[in-house]
């Protein structure tokens, strides 16, 4: 069946709490519900805005330019000053942001608007309705966004798209847009007032992005811990490094939890009794680097959750109270401190399981496995590939650790004369998100290896369902890289 015939999977309700899991299902189509009330909010804005306009009201970027030319006059009808806003903001450069990145970004912005403090008019609602609906993403370069006032350059580009000019994606097949919204489907959008504004005015790129990489890091956070307790399973560690009573005197409760999680997986797990005292750090320690990783992610939900749901838009437009505020709820510095955090936390993360890699093929402390996990040392190489690849990879993570949310330099003639970056530190995040994937599956690889080539299994249930899970991604024809990936999909289903 044609990509554009598939009917929506996923039905979304406006109002509800959007969620970084939620930005997800946005990858394909999606039917959004919004309520009467809503739809009722968006309309009385729409037409407040047009009573202040009768009133000879001063709006910013309605009756003005833009930036610091807000001390000049707009256009003077309202499709010219969506023109105006487009024009100007067209500029970015870069990769084209993934369609279902594109799509996130747009139910995002969804969600804004649809709360009726914008003054956009209600087909324009409706367009990004209608669009969710298919498979059409527009193209959205990466990079022109400095995370203040809006992610303006990549919205415009996304908002040109919407328009049928430039490019987009059907699925995931580039097209010129007016094709693609033909086979879509969708008519082009038509903008008047302040339609245009409010399509670009927010920080919707930054909170998509942050919100895609937290959901991977969650699940990342359960594999690091699957993996872990696999790792013990296969060496025939002591499990005293999980006992309940170091975590209740530790008092950090999402440290106590990961420790819980361990020992959860660990039942029936039969220690070798040639193993040491104490492990390395990469196993005692594992619970306080996986809880830390917890509590750092349950931060940055919060953030990144209430940016999903919040109106990151200027002016505001309030009706019931007869005000139109001017302020800065586009400066997404939240979010650019939230993505930071999460960039560091996936860094030590993937510093975890290359160190837990480089245990397991050590024949020194791996309890006499071959070197390398080699069957035929010398004959065959083992995983000693796999190890490299991670290391350039643990590597590449730890350079991009680098914050972006106080790269502040002021620009649009000290207009925005400092700004946050939130825009970088989100992209930054959710690559580090997908490569943390991949040292998990290679980790994961090397563990099947480890029992493919050693004598001893597993004896708890749990990692044997997931050494079990991992085995067909290995195979005589199958080069390792495809292994790893595998295998990193492998966790994301199941852990």
């Amino acid at each position: 069946m044609p990509t554009t015939m598939r009917p929506p999977t996923t039905e979304l309700r406006f109002p509800s709490v959007l969620t970084p899991e939620t930005l997800e299902s946005a990858a394909g189509p999606v039917t959004v519900r919004l309520d009467d009330a809503s739809r009722a909010a968006v309309a009385r804005c729409h037409a407040y805005l047009g009573t202040c306009l009768d009133k000879g009201r001063e709006i910013y970027g309605t009756t003005t330019g833009f930036g610091p030319l807000v001390v000049y006059a707009g256009q003077d009808e309202g499709v010219d000053q969506c023109e105006n806003v487009l024009t100007h903001l067209e500029v970015g450069q870069g990769p084209d942001l993934e369609p279902p990145v594109a799509r996130a970004t747009l139910l995002t912005r969804l969600w804004s608007l649809a709360k009726g403090r914008s003054g956009v008019a209600p087909p324009a609602v409706d367009a990004l309705v209608a669009m969710l609906g298919t498979s059409f993403a527009p193209v959205m370069p990466e990079y022109g966004s400095v995370g203040a006032s809006g992610d303006l350059a990549p919205l415009a580009h996304a908002i040109r798209s919407l328009q049928g000019r430039g490019d987009a994606y059907l699925g995931t097949t580039r097209m010129p847009a007016a094709r693609a919204l033909a086979e879509a489907g969708l008519r082009p959008v038509e903008l008047t007032g302040r339609d245009a504004l409010g399509l670009v005015n927010g920080t919707s790129v930054t909170a998509a992005g942050a919100g895609l990489a937290l959901a991977q890091l969650h699940r990342s956070v359960a594999a690091g811990t699957a993996l872990t307790a696999l790792l013990a399973g296969v060496l025939g560690c002591r499990p005293d490094f999980t006992a309940p009573e170091i975590f209740e005197a530790l008092g950090h409760e999402d440290t106590a939890e990961r420790a819980d999680d361990l020992r959860k997986q660990l039942v029936g797990h039969e220690p070798s009794g040639t193993r040491a005292l104490q492990e390395p750090y990469t196993l005692r320690c594992a619970p306080h680097i996986l809880g830390a990783a917890a509590t750092s992610l349950r931060h940055a939900r919060q953030v990144v959750t209430d940016d999903l749901n919040g109106i990151s838009d200027n002016p505001l437009f309030f009706p019931e109270r007869d005000v139109v505020a001017h302020g800065g709820n586009f400066f997404g510095q939240q979010v650019a401190f939230a993505a930071d955090l999460m960039s560091i936390t996936a860094a030590q993360l993937a510093n975890l399981a290359e160190r837990q890699l480089d245990l397991l093929i050590d024949p020194r402390r791996n309890g006499g496995l071959n070197p390398m996990l080699a069957e035929d040392p010398g004959r065959d190489h083992g995983v000693q590939g796999i190890q490299l690849a991670a290391t350039s990879l643990v590597v590449a993570m730890r350079r991009a650790t680098t914050p972006a949310a106080m790269q502040s330099v002021p620009t649009n003639w000290h207009n925005q004369d400092i700004v946050p970056f939130g825009t970088q530190a989100a992209f930054t995040a959710l690559r580090q998100a997908r490569t943390l994937r991949l040292l998990h599956g290679s980790l994961a690889v090397a563990l099947r290896q480890a029992v493919h080539v050693g004598t001893r299994r597993p004896t708890a249930d749990a990692c044997v369902r997931l050494l079990d899970a991992l085995e067909p991604t290995v195979g005589p024809d199958r080069p390792w890289a495809v292994s790893v990936r595998e295998a990193a999909d492998v966790l994301d289903r199941t852990c």
